[in-house]
């Protein structure tokens, strides 16, 4: 372990109670604009998304022992899916709400490959598996996650760049000159900060949460899997597994660059203790739960671990504060019209610099894995991951290349690309200079 890692963690637990809470809040703030924004694009509910995201990083931390300081939201890597089924649903007659529970039962399916991986891996081993991922792969796919996710950043700077830019110095002044707590909530502040500016200048409209309850239930029956289960109609079923389950071979190899990435930001070995298979289960599972009650699938949250790597506090019972608050939270109808109300503009600015660190990330994985990019090979593997994930997350429609119903992402396009370069061409062999 390294002194890093030591003084972290002694921080974490010296904290106090009321502290750790602060921080909790700070991960929940950190995960929520990319949460609250699937929900938003597909039609799921908020307060479902909120309910099984704290419920569901409760689980993958049973799964893991505790151990790995992960938050779990809402996956981007399904929304083409979701459209897809929906789609097809309207071909049928079906209204947007009446297909959905459909998408969910396809994600559901999805979400139990992650035990066919993880069963692998536990059969013939973590480091036989990562083998097919070595850092001159997982370290440029880190990397683009934050690049991917730089987009939407800017996209959310633009509606506002001053309410943006408020956060971003307020983060930046706090993490750099600030004493204290001040020092490891630069995130949390930055998004109070920038909102109350926004809403003394006019720029929030309060009406949503005027009207809305204080209490609530999350979720209804019609919106769940169940309700397609009883529906009877196996036929439209069986297409959306069909058309849905073929995603999850994007998401566990996203899965693998989180946890790698964590584990970097950390200094731990996250894959052999717990162990892939561990992390790989706790993932599959929060999701089959979340789809099951008709929230999106979850993943292990890049946004989270561009919070642990600014504040150096890496104990995971922070994190599982942030999933009890996201919890109760998500029985308040009047809270989630509150984060909704958050000019994106805040969401941007603070999401630029914890993007950025995600990147960071990658770039920290490749130096500590001392992958030599004078060397041809590497070189080669590096820029046809990073140029494939970005190029068809911008480029494609969707951000995935497809195949009839079936999309595929940038990131699983440059994962397998990587993967099959990182195999077929020669190791340890200088080629020709470009």
């Amino acid at each position: 372990m390294s002194e890093n890692l030591t003084n972290a963690v002694y921080d974490a637990r010296t904290l106090g109670k009321g502290r750790m809470f602060v921080l909790g809040f700070q991960h929940l703030f950190a995960m929520f604009g990319a949460t609250i924004l699937v929900p938003t694009i597909t039609g799921l509910s908020v307060s479902a998304t909120l309910l099984f995201a704290g419920l569901g990083t409760l689980l993958f931390h049973w799964f893991t022992r505790w151990k790995v300081p992960a938050f779990l939201g809402s996956s981007f890597a399904f929304l083409g899916g979701y459209a897809t089924v929906v789609a097809m649903g309207k071909d049928l007659g079906m209204t947007q709400a009446e297909a959905l529970p459909f998408a969910c039962v396809g994600v559901m399916a999805a979400g139990l490959l992650y035990f066919v991986l993880a069963a692998a891996v536990k059969a013939f081993g973590v480091k036989k598996i990562m083998k097919l991922f070595p850092p001159v792969v997982t370290g440029p796919i880190v990397i683009s996650i934050g690049l991917i996710l730089a987009g939407t950043a800017v996209s959310s700077i633009l509606t506002c760049w001053w309410v943006a830019l408020i956060a971003i110095v307020v983060v930046i002044v706090c993490n750099i000159w600030g004493k204290g707590m001040i020092k490891i909530i630069p995130i949390l502040l930055g998004v109070l900060v920038s909102y109350i500016a926004a809403a003394c200048a006019g720029q929030v409209d309060g009406t949503g949460i005027r009207e809305a309850a204080w209490i609530g239930l999350p979720f209804q029956w019609q919106d769940t899997s169940f309700a397609a289960f009883s529906s009877g109609n196996w036929s439209f079923l069986l297409t959306a597994v069909i058309a849905i389950m073929p995603i999850a071979i994007a998401t566990m190899i996203e899965h693998i660059g989180d946890v790698c990435a964590i584990g970097s930001t950390t200094n731990r070995n996250y894959l052999e203790d717990p162990g892939l298979h561990r992390t790989l289960s706790g993932d599959g599972a929060a999701t089959v739960l979340a789809s099951l009650f008709g929230a999106p699938a979850n993943t292990t949250y890049g946004e989270n671990t561009g919070v642990l790597n600014i504040t150096r506090v890496f104990d995971p019972r922070v994190i599982r504060i942030a999933a009890v608050i996201a919890v109760l939270l998500s029985f308040s109808p009047k809270f989630a019209a509150l984060i909704s109300a958050m000019p994106a503009a805040t969401i941007g600015g603070a999401s630029l610099i914890l993007y950025g660190m995600i990147s960071s990330v990658g770039i920290r994985s490749l130096v500590e894995n001392h992958v030599d990019l004078t060397d041809s090979r590497n070189l080669i593997i590096t820029a046809l991951t990073i140029t494939l994930a970005v190029g068809i997350s911008y480029g494609c429609e969707g951000g995935a290349l497809h195949f009839g119903a079936i999309g595929i992402s940038g990131l699983a396009c440059a994962a397998i690309v990587g993967i099959l370069a990182a195999v077929i061409l020669p190791e340890n062999k200088k080629m020709t200079e470009l």
